[in-house]
């Protein structure tokens, strides 16, 4: 209520844009003028309280754009640029692409701190259905929080700081004991739910109890394989967080950090500094991305020319130089991994190659830009949040760009 789509638009724009957080936002929105005129609700030094936004109320409207729709905003942002920009009518794509982890809003996890995640989370439904419902038996809630919280403390401090085995084993199982006992607790609440008033709420955090309960049964058996049973458990298996399940474990070669939590994030930018493609990559590696990014390509510039498109090493293999020769590109920058044939190392020493791929490094500074309008670590909730926030940090990364070269050309 209050808003129309432009107010959600700008709000979400500039949020990114300044990398600023929803109090602040609501501060800027209430009381920035210039903001407030650009938003098309003050013309005048004084705010009425009609036209005030409330903070729930930006939460939920920006939270309502969806991907699909950002895509089509950034390609008409996109398409005004490089209009303002070209020099010809039939200019060539110059293009360098690149990948790195956009990470989720995730602590570092281990079994045990994720299985008390779990269980520290049970607990507090339990609480809240003390207070909506006619729940017995857990009258000393708070006290068995603190003890369970103990035990976990105390396990973590002796599996990754001491030295004796024994001791390290019975911790653990100390520890699991006390999970499996509020496992059961819980399961109990599940086959008979209390009663109360409000139905709705009460199936709700039920609900939630059950996902709940269904992550430490999980986490219990993860923690008793590999601590107890000395068992290495399969990537497939493994949990990395219980608040975005979506989270992966992605190692790229970096000295610092060595692991990262989040998704890869694939960026495509053209000679001008715009972000002309992009894709959140879900358990996908770089050497998979080239075919399906050129026919994206092909469909947003039909026809049009590629001058160049530069890749680093991640990339390589023969199916993606094939694809990229069949997309008529005329100068394909892919260093090949590993030991050259004559042929390649021909074409890897030309003065063409070489100046190109020193022109790629150019996309690592436009990613650092793109960190700075909010895609360092993203802080919305769920697999549609973070597309969300990625797509919205674009869009406030190629007006920037925009508003930038506008005014080097109005000068």
């Amino acid at each position: 209520t209050g808003m129309d789509l432009w107010h959600i638009l700008v709000l979400a724009v500039v949020r990114h844009t300044l990398d600023t957080n929803w109090d602040r936002l609501e501060h800027i929105a209430n009381n920035d003028i210039l903001t407030r005129k650009i938003l098309g609700i003050q013309m005048e030094s004084f705010v009425t309280q009609a036209d005030e936004f409330s903070y729930q109320t930006i939460v939920d409207n920006v939270s309502l754009i969806d991907e699909q729709l950002l895509h089509d905003i950034n390609a008409l942002v996109v398409a005004h640029g490089q209009n303002l920009l070209k020099k010809k009518e039939d200019e060539a794509l110059r293009l360098k692409t690149d990948s790195y982890v956009l990470q989720t809003n995730v602590h570092f996890p281990t079994d045990l701190n994720l299985l008390w995640d779990a269980l520290r989370k049970g607990l507090d439904i339990v609480g809240k259905l003390q207070q909506e419902t006619d729940l017995e038996g857990w009258r000393k809630i708070k006290l068995l929080r603190r003890k369970t919280k103990s035990i976990f403390r105390k396990t973590s401090q002796q599996v990754f700081r001491g030295r004796d085995e024994k001791q390290k084993k019975q911790r653990v199982q100390e520890y699991l004991r006390a999970a499996k006992s509020l496992q059961q607790r819980f399961s109990d609440i599940l086959l008979n739910p209390p009663h109360g008033n409000s139905v709705v709420r009460i199936i709700s955090l039920l609900s939630q109890l059950q996902q709940y309960n269904e992550y430490i049964k999980k986490l219990i058996d993860l923690t008793h394989r590999r601590l107890l049973g000395g068992e290495t458990i399969e990537a497939s298996e493994k949990i990395y967080s219980i608040f975005e399940p979506h989270t992966e474990w992605i190692q790229k070669g970096k000295h610092f950090p060595s692991v990262e939590l989040g998704h890869l994030l694939l960026i495509t930018t053209d000679r001008h500094h715009f972000i002309v493609d992009y894709r959140v990559m879900e358990k996908e590696k770089d050497a998979s991305q080239v075919e399906p990014l050129m026919e994206r390509l092909q469909t947003k510039f039909p026809g049009q020319k590629i001058y160049s498109h530069s890749f680093d090493k991640g990339f390589f293999s023969k199916d993606n130089y094939k694809s990229l020769t069949q997309a008529q590109v005329e100068n394909i920058i892919l260093p090949k991994k590993g030991k050259l044939n004559a042929e390649e190392k021909e074409r890897e020493s030309s003065k063409t190659f070489k100046a190109l791929r020193n022109a790629h490094s150019a996309v690592e500074s436009n990613i650092n830009m793109l960190e700075h309008h909010g895609l360092n670590r993203c802080p919305d909730k769920g697999l549609p949040g973070y597309k969300r926030y990625v797509g919205l940090s674009v869009l406030a990364y190629n007006l920037h760009i925009l508003g930038n070269r506008y005014c080097s050309v109005q000068a």
